[in-house]
């Protein structure tokens, strides 16, 4: 086994996938010639060639619409954004249309378009670079929502996604992209997108996260007492939902603290905390915590970490909620 980057586990995917299947190219701004803004193509334009790893225009929309009709055919293309704040130009193709083709031409037409965004702050980055939009897509019907937080889960839920009939949107937190490695087969293999996983087990608190906010709430473990046992769930997909990981963990612990970047208004979070409260109402000990970002737009450097979700608020968060 590789021990890999986020960054290497995505390219070797990409790799592996392009030279399995002559379908699946690559499309973006700068994803060629300089390997993208964070070299995660970089190398995949001088092994497979400028007709399958595209250099496009600045010009999101077209990035996306271009992809619809190389999915509809036959292609399998992976589209990059090259940052989630520009995901708006392309909003009305991936929703309104890439979204529902197949309903609208009642499953004659499907669209296998994996969208490739590097998401969330932590990297100092400007405006329009470091939000978390990773609600707004799971609510609109059509669209797979993808999440991973190892490069291990990375891979194999890449290799998913481009195999997948429909659109994925494949959001990649930039800010572990190079954080740590793990050991990843270079061997092909897949996880399911709907799955979620338990990464530690416990039984007096359950901790959903996602992303860059998974590694926040190791660190977070490691500052609670040791008799205070937490389990630890990695979604991995955002949608469609693993509801029954959660209520299956939740019956067994009675309480919950979810921790997301995004802010806190009608961020995933509320959606995990309302089915806990249809499925497990009975088992509930305390209310269900969400330790987020605030209800504003990630401010700039100075104040950047202080917007983000850290391993003191959530082990605060559950240490409260153990204690309720």
């Amino acid at each position: 086994m590789a021990n890999l980057t986020l960054v290497q586990a995505i390219n070797l995917a990409l790799v592996q996938e392009m030279e399995a299947d002559d379908r699946v190219m690559v499309l973006g701004e700068d994803v060629g010639k300089n390997g993208g803004v964070f070299r995660v193509t970089e190398g995949l334009q001088e092994r497979f060639g400028a007709d399958r790893v595209v250099d496009t225009p600045l010009a999101e929309s077209g990035i996306i619409g271009t992809s619809i009709g190389l999915a509809v055919g036959g292609m399998r293309p992976v589209a990059e954004i090259q940052f989630e704040g520009f995901l708006g130009p392309a909003y009305d193709q991936l929703v309104n249309h890439a979204a529902r083709y197949r309903t609208r031409s009642r499953g004659a037409v499907t669209v296998p378009l994996t969208v490739r965004v590097p998401v969330g702050g932590g990297i100092h980055a400007p405006e329009l670079h470091s939000d978390s939009p990773e609600a707004i897509y799971a609510h609109t019907p059509g669209i797979k929502v993808v999440m991973p937080a190892s490069p291990y889960d990375a891979k194999g839920l890449l290799v998913s996604a481009i195999r997948d009939p429909d659109p994925v949107l494949f959001f990649e937190p930039k800010r572990i992209y190079r954080a740590f490695r793990e050991e990843v087969p270079e061997d092909e293999y897949t996880i399911p997108i709907g799955e979620a996983k338990v990464v530690e087990e416990g039984s007096d608190v359950t901790v959903v996260s996602w992303g860059a906010m998974v590694v926040e709430c190791l660190k977070a473990m490691d500052e609670l007492p040791e008799d205070l046992s937490v389990e630890l769930i990695d979604l991995r997909t955002i949608s469609p939902l693993d509801t029954d990981l959660i209520a299956e963990s939740v019956k067994k612990t009675g309480r919950c603290v979810v921790a997301h970047e995004a802010p806190k208004t009608a961020g995933f979070g509320a959606e995990i905390a309302a089915t806990i409260m249809e499925r497990c109402f009975l088992h509930l000990e305390a209310p269900v915590q969400r330790v987020t970002g605030f209800d504003t737009f990630m401010p700039y450097y100075k104040l950047e970490l202080e917007y983000l979700p850290d391993a003191a608020r959530i082990a605060e968060a559950v240490a409260a909620c153990a204690a309720y």
